[in-house]
């Protein structure tokens, strides 16, 4: 087989590796428009699910990437001067870059062209029996048939920028400030020995109300280091520059697709859906993609077979983690209705976003609730029955409100 991924991210690499493993008599050739070394984005995190993964399924890669990893088992919330700390599963934290220069000598090591500074463009696709659009979520060649895919995009309400620090945190650590315009907070997780990620979110409100709409990137800069000077030590925080000097500042864009594939075009990773950062997963959806699409064509020779199956089963696997994330950053446009609880319980409500109950429950009784069914097994279990009914009988009445309103 004849396979052309366009766009070098981890989604691409990874597949590519993964063919080859499987035939080494596939002729695959990746294509990234960027030249080698200038990704962006610091660093990613993971869990030790997806290393077990990486590992059954090639072993080589898996301990180059865990070998590149930082650990850490805590977490750590900032608020108000106060300071909390829980322990929990392991989590995982490797430069980008890193991840990439891994991937990249595998897959040549395995006979893969991997080839930079090479844009391929959405008029004409490559010659090859298999195209995979891996060029993320703005991808070129997805947009150039958009209608055949159905793709959907929504943008959050929130700001956020994605930001280096060379502050180290041993870790998991969140920080919350407020000022005379709103709430404004920081997600922050090391990936190497001298860098850490630190991502800086806010309303809208209180992205005007400071300025930041309006800074450049320097004087940005300055004002969020002056904001998280406690968590951040005196270290700087370091943006990506940009040709005007302007702040990368976004609104989340969550994607997603009616279908993943058209003839011989697939989506994989970001080009095909995103979920929202606050929950760490979209390096690791990304590469488990590439697992399912690669055992798709495994055991399948029929190409339009084994792309509907890969589609089936990754829509399948998505969706509680879609729900997760879709709750996730519901929480931050939703923080005024939890800061005000004492340090430790808004911590546990932190690490309770996900749960399709929380938004509808009083912030103090579901804490109250959470504890005891963390100690009576029949409340563990109304809990986990309840949440998805109360979500599904609010979302329904949304979505007959909308309707009649149309």
């Amino acid at each position: 087989m004849k396979v052309v991924c366009v766009g070098g991210g981890p989604a691409g690499l990874y597949l590519s590796i993964l063919l080859k493993r499987q035939d080494p008599t596939h002729d695959i050739t990746v294509h990234e428009r960027d030249p080698e070394g200038s990704t962006y984005g610091w660093g990613v995190t993971y869990w030790r699910g997806l290393l077990d993964k990486l590992h059954a399924h090639d072993p080589e890669s898996a301990l180059a990437i865990d070998a590149g990893s930082v650990r850490w088992s805590d977490g750590v919330a900032h608020v108000r001067g106060l300071a909390t700390r829980h322990s929990g599963d392991q989590g995982f934290g490797i430069g980008r870059h890193r991840l990439l220069e891994i991937l990249a000598a595998r897959a040549r090591e395995m006979g893969v062209q991997v080839d930079h500074q090479r844009e391929i463009t959405a008029d004409r696709l490559p010659d090859a029996d298999l195209v995979v659009a891996a060029d993320g979520v703005r991808s070129a060649l997805r947009t150039r048939h958009a209608d055949a895919f159905g793709t959907e995009v929504r943008s959050g309400r929130n700001h956020y920028i994605w930001l280096g620090t060379t502050k180290v945190f041993d870790a998991f650590t969140f920080a919350f400030v407020e000022t005379g315009h709103g709430w404004i907070w920081c997600y922050g997780y090391g990936f190497g020995a001298d860098r850490s990620t630190c991502v800086v979110e806010c309303a809208p409100e209180t992205w005007t109300g400071l300025g930041l709409d309006r800074a450049g990137e320097e004087d940005g800069l300055a004002l969020l280091e002056k904001l998280f000077a406690d968590v951040l030590d005196g270290h700087r925080l370091i943006g990506r520059s940009s040709t005007d000097g302007a702040a990368q500042w976004l609104n989340f864009r969550t994607l997603t697709n009616r279908t993943w594939h058209h003839g011989n075009l697939v989506l994989l990773g970001d080009a095909a859906h995103t979920t929202h950062y606050s929950i760490g997963a979209g390096t690791t959806l990304a590469l488990e993609d590439a697992m399912s699409l690669a055992g798709a064509l495994r055991d399948r020779r029929d190409l339009p077979r084994a792309l509907a199956a890969y589609e089936q089963e990754r829509k399948q696997a998505l969706l509680p983690v879609q729900s997760a994330a879709r709750y996730s950053a519901q929480w931050y446009e939703n923080l005024p209705r939890y800061i005000g609880l004492p340090p430790d319980q808004m911590f546990a409500l932190l690490g309770q976003r996900h749960s399709p109950l929380l938004p509808y429950v009083p912030p103090q009784l579901y804490y109250r609730l959470d504890r005891a069914a963390g100690r009576l097994e029949p409340l563990r279990r109304l809990k986990r029955w309840l949440g998805p009914r109360v979500a599904r009988a609010v979302q329904g009445r949304a979505t007959a409100g909308r309707t009649q309103g149309d």
